[in-house]
């Protein structure tokens, strides 16, 4: 093998590795299913839930259709909030959608009148516009990655210690219209 073969096979090496890197980065830190469990015991905690899901809550599950990651999670989200009786002490319905824009998103959320939004992976570089076009909906949005609850998220799932860590993004939440009670908050770590 000559030198440039050496240095190119070294590249790219290098660049599978930052890759793999970036991809770990997007990978939700608690189990989708546990995700799903805390979500569907939180929502009862926001004043404005049972208002919002009106007898039977809408969840969309927001996925980018390009990267095989965020519809992997997208796909056990919805299969793991799908098997549960009750969220938030309302019957429910799944729906996907692959993430256009922002105001698409926006449109849909009113259109469907949508109770839950859950962000897959692999959409923390469009959080801050989706948290922008959803202010002053009536919508929860759930992020499968802890790190955009920073970026906009209002609620989202971290590991601390080993242990599961529900962190809340309040400015955004009161943006739209999510109300969780003293009780709910003590338990979560707060952005603001």
């Amino acid at each position: 093998m000559s030198f440039h073969q050496k240095s190119r096979a070294a590249c790219v090496a290098l660049l599978m590795a930052s890759l793999a890197h970036v991809s770990l980065a997007e990978d939700p830190a608690v189990p989708i299913g546990l995700q799903a469990e805390l979500t569907a015991k939180i929502v009862g905690y926001d004043r404005n839930y049972s208002a919002r899901a009106a007898g039977k809550g809408k969840i969309l599950f927001l996925l980018k259709a390009d990267d095989v990651g965020s519809t992997k999670v997208a796909n056990q989200a919805k299969s793991a909030f799908g098997s549960l009786a009750e969220v938030g002490g309302a019957p429910h319905e799944e729906s996907s959608m692959a993430y256009a824009s922002a105001k698409a998103l926006a449109d849909e959320v009113v259109k469907q009148k949508i109770a839950i939004v859950y962000v897959s992976s692999g959409l923390s570089g469009e959080m801050a516009g989706i948290a922008e076009a959803l202010n002053g909906k009536d919508v929860l949005t759930v992020a499968a990655v802890a790190s955009d609850v920073a970026r906009g998220a209002v609620l989202g799932f971290d590991l601390v210690s080993g242990k599961p860590k529900l962190l809340v993004h309040l400015t955004q939440a009161k943006k739209q219209n999510t109300a969780f009670r003293a009780e709910a908050l003590k338990l979560m770590k707060v952005y603001e």
